[in-house]
């Protein structure tokens, strides 16, 4: 098992969980969040089980969960495979304001990635409003 829950989770080991990335300029108070989560790159990482993330989600951004990753999915750009920043396909140098992701076990009767592991599936929010999704097989990146 992997030492941090964020790394047990990018190398598919917690596929019931989700993980969620907040941008410490888009948190007002990020410091409250520290005991939930590890600090990363201006940011803390959150990894809890799906409904709690789902949730955390929502109280976190405001919006849902399942919404934001239906409107980031009509657009692909890249999120880092740390969860904590990506290119956004709408503007140039946009920082990220938060991820949310999750992993999805391996079934190789549907093919493509999903047959060569367990595939994270994140969605960003640029600073600049887009909204944007990228996937992988975990542990690849």
């Amino acid at each position: 098992m992997s030492d941090s829950p964020r790394t047990a989770f990018l190398a598919g080991e917690r596929t019931d969980d989700v993980a969620l990335y907040l941008a410490d300029s888009f948190v007002d108070d990020i410091g409250r969040l520290e005991k939930y989560g590890e600090r990363a790159d201006e940011g803390i990482i959150i990894v809890v089980d799906g409904e709690s993330g789902r949730n955390a989600f929502t109280v976190g951004t405001g919006s849902d969960a399942m919404a934001f990753a239906k409107e980031a999915m009509g657009t692909e750009g890249t999120i880092a495979a740390d969860l904590t920043g990506g290119e956004c396909p709408e503007c140039d140098g946009g920082k990220v304001d938060y991820v949310f992701a999750f992993a999805e076990e391996q079934n190789e009767g549907v093919g493509g990635l999903y047959e060569e592991g367990d595939v994270i599936h994140a969605y960003a929010r640029c600073a600049c409003g887009a909204a944007y999704s990228h996937k992988w097989v975990a542990g690849e990146r």
